[in-house]
């Protein structure tokens, strides 16, 4: 049963957002007897609030406040995160891949790569291969614990027949946190293609319907939607002690804490730590070496749309069903460091219109494109990005919000090697689909992110960063990051399976500091 605390009890865990970091972790402290209470921006939905329509669901969980996009990201909508109870669990696509080895030691693996700022996780790779492990099985990830993979629908049986023509190696359906058969009190996938729009029978792994529903039967968590975080206060011995926010009636509330985690997405956690000054931190939390908000990352993106000879209907079945990833290890030779993921995505007639507008403009040729939807076969690029100091979340000098708060500014521009891979992963694409006699090819880079990283950044010295490798803010002892904005670097892999991971190991470490009194 669901708890309520009182404003005043300065022995509760805040957490703020619910999502793949905050809804995790939670679950997790709660279930070990310790007091939560969780702050979500958003509302919270039901299954019945679901319904399999792209444009109806976004108008209800897409975070659609103000935010201002410089370099190569769309100046009005330069990021997409969902503001509902569960975050963007309840969009994502479900894709939950590991991190190679190679990629948790960035600055070992690839040297000084010009106009970054490279540098290792400060963890080790075996120890969170173990918490990859429990994460894998919370989540019910496919192809792990003995869980049967997905069938292929034809979008990933077309890219893996054309990478093998190609002489690529055959590759099995994706690690997906997507019921292949019944699990965890919920049912298997009906392969409806909706993914994206909320799991309307719950295959999906999403927090709002797993990791809250288990925090709320502890009785020892209270989940607080409609909730805006608008600053953290910290005391004059460096540790916090209070959460200020705007509830659903906008007025404005101050929660006391023994510990805070921050987990609004890598642009609200950098925003929520600017704006949150004191006279010990008077350029915001964690921020005394200018680091919080820098080394913003996105992924090396880009979408290939092909059209092929014969009937495809990309949309039937799970949006990311499979993913090749015979690019995605290190090898210089190729011209770039690193490598790349290219995964199945079907786009829906919106997706495709937006697409291929540019570059068939209005008209007939336009038209007769898109009466060939059922013929378009989709994939997308996710290649490892790499920190830059300039790519950063600011705030805005002028701009404020429905909340009085300044806007999140985010400039986005690729280095050299992300041009060189992004270029070359193009090539792979449309080879693989020429292989199988494509007859119009569309490539598209995105101003958009999902997948956004890297404002708050562990390292093992504080000079490079913003966290250390628990996620613990440098100078201030009881507040800690939950999110992606963590990551040192973006890896290849899409980051879910990783921040869950991160955020069962934290509340391991939260717990003990708290036995021991260090918090």
């Amino acid at each position: 049963m669901s708890r309520t605390y009182d404003v005043n009890d300065g022995s509760v865990v805040v957490v703020i957002g619910s999502g793949a970091g905050g809804g995790t972790l939670s679950n997790e402290l709660a279930q070990q007897g310790i007091d939560v209470v969780c702050l979500e921006a958003g509302a919270r939905l039901s299954l019945a609030d679901f319904r399999n329509d792209e444009p109806a669901m976004a108008a209800k969980f897409n975070w659609t406040d103000p935010r201002e996009g410089s370099g190569e990201m769309s100046p009005t909508r330069p990021t997409y995160i969902c503001k509902t109870v569960g975050g963007t669990t309840t969009h994502w696509t479900a894709l939950a891949l590991r991190m190679a080895p190679h990629e948790i030691r960035g600055r070992t693996s690839y040297g000084a790569i010009a106009g970054t700022e490279l540098i290792d996780w400060p963890l080790d790779y075996d120890e969170l291969s173990h918490f990859y492990g429990l994460a894998e099985a919370k989540m019910g990830v496919t192809g792990t614990n003995g869980i049967p993979r997905h069938p292929a629908n034809n979008n990933f049986k077309l890219l893996n027949a054309g990478a093998m023509k190609l002489g690529y190696p055959r590759s099995e359906t994706a690690n997906l946190a997507i019921n292949s058969v019944a699990r965890d009190g919920r049912g298997p996938c009906q392969q409806l293609g909706f993914c994206r729009s909320g799991c309307v029978v719950a295959a999906k792994w999403s927090t709002l319907y797993t990791e809250i529903p288990k925090a709320e039967a502890t009785g020892h968590f209270e989940l607080r939607p409609e909730s805006m975080v608008t600053a953290i206060e910290q005391e004059a011995d460096g540790r916090v002690s209070a959460v200020l926010y705007r509830n659903r009636d906008g007025e404005l509330v101050r929660q006391k804490a023994r510990a805070i985690a921050v987990a609004g997405n890598a642009i609200e956690t950098a925003r929520l730590l600017l704006q949150s000054t004191s006279v010990l931190s008077p350029d915001g939390l964690g921020n005394q070496n200018g680091l919080v908000g820098r080394h913003y990352m996105r992924h090396v993106f880009g979408r290939v749309l092909a059209r092929m000879p014969g009937k495809v209907n990309m949309y039937r079945g799970i949006v990311q069903a499979g993913s090749l990833e015979h690019e995605a290890h290190h090898d210089p030779a190729r011209g770039f460091a690193s490598g790349y993921h290219i995964e199945t995505v079907s786009m829906s007639p919106e997706g495709v219109a937006r697409t291929l507008m540019p570059q068939e403009g209005w008209g007939e040729s336009f038209a007769d494109a898109m009466e060939a939807y059922e013929y378009y076969a989709g994939a997308i690029i996710c290649g490892e990005d790499f920190p830059q100091a300039s790519n950063r979340v600011t705030l805005h000098d002028s701009r404020t919000d429905q909340y009085g708060l300044p806007i999140p500014k985010i400039h986005y521009e690729k280095n050299e090697n992300s041009r060189a891979m992004l270029e070359h992963a193009f090539g792979v694409v449309e080879n693989i689909y020429g292989a199988l006699d494509a007859e119009k090819i569309y490539r598209t880079p995105s101003g958009t992110a999902t997948h956004n990283m890297g404002t708050a950044r562990m390292a093992a010295d504080e000079k490079e960063g913003v966290c250390n490798s628990n996620g613990r803010v440098f100078g201030v002892p009881n507040l800690f990051i939950t999110d992606g904005s963590a990551f040192p670097t973006s890896m290849t892999a899409n980051p879910t399976l990783t921040i869950v991971a991160l955020a069962i190991r934290q509340a391991g470490f939260i717990r003990q500091s708290m036995v021991e009194r260090a918090i």
